[in-house]
């Protein structure tokens, strides 16, 4: 058995998964994890336990010299957001700068910016290379990364998934909508990126197994409570919706209840 623990490199940021072998970390303990630009200072924002995956190890235990250039990089990136901030305004490009990448032991700054077009920056990364006296790279970022790299809250209250423990971005699609019975409503089903919420897709294959298994709306089904024409599915409740013939009353039905496999099996015991 190894063991796992949880590191972010900002606060609230997204979760990064190693295994601390016989390091001894808690939560709030900083740590140098491995980067293809080698190790960087990260804290435990989860402490280790057992498990039976395998993770990348830790370096080790983050040291002074350390935190002193975690310190330093973080004032720098300070700098870069601020500097890169005035001259997008002087040069009056439609950009807007999202996350700052400082790789000092390459001299290197990544300036991440969204727009919401292609954009000239030429001019702008000569102005930058020369303030800031560094190479600098200027990246543009799809709407559904720059929602990953600023962070937020999404409608359920939590952080954004892309922001905290998604790792790719899977399509989603409007017939995912359409089988969940949501609203084409912008404002239901658009996350902070304006594109369709990923978490449609994670409760998708659900209401597919649903469907291939229950009766469909407008079929005639029977009831405790009688005949009746199924109405609606509620998925969460494993129940269809009828609306009793007799009464027209709608009950909730158990998928059990009222499915053909079910109602052949009970005449049969019967």
């Amino acid at each position: 058995m190894s063991r796992v623990c949880a590191v972010s490199f900002d606060r609230h940021g997204k979760l990064h998964y190693f295994d601390p072998g016989t390091l001894d970390v808690a939560v709030g303990t900083m740590v140098l994890v491995p980067t293809e630009d080698g190790a960087e200072v990260a804290e435990c924002v989860w402490a280790g336990q057992e498990t039976a995956e395998t993770y990348p190890p830790l370096v080790g235990l983050a040291a002074e010299p350390d935190l002193l250039r975690d310190r330093q990089n973080r004032a720098r990136k300070a700098e870069v957001t601020v500097a890169t901030r005035r001259l997008v305004r002087e040069h009056g490009l439609p950009m807007k700068v999202v996350g700052v990448d400082v790789r000092d032991r390459a001299g290197l700054v990544i300036v991440f910016f969204a727009s919401p077009g292609r954009v000239d920056f030429r001019e702008l990364l000569r102005d930058l290379s020369r303030t800031l006296s560094a190479k600098v790279e200027l990246r543009q970022l799809s709407a559904r990364d720059e929602a990953r790299v600023q962070g937020g809250i999404g409608p359920c209250g939590r952080d954004l998934c892309c922001s905290s423990f998604l790792k790719d971005f899977e399509p989603v699609t409007m017939r995912m909508v359409k089988d969940q019975g949501l609203p084409p409503n912008p404002l239901r089903i658009s996350g902070a990126c304006g594109k369709l919420l990923c978490c449609l897709k994670y409760e998708h294959p659900l209401y597919v197994a649903f469907a291939e298994q229950a009766p469909a709306v407008g079929e005639t089904v029977t009831t405790d409570d009688g005949e009746g024409r199924v109405v609606a599915h509620d998925v969460p409740r494993e129940q269809v919706v009828v609306r009793v013939s007799a009464s027209g009353a709608r009950t909730g039905c158990s998928l059990a209840s009222v499915c053909g496999s079910r109602r052949v099996h009970d005449e049969g015991v019967s």
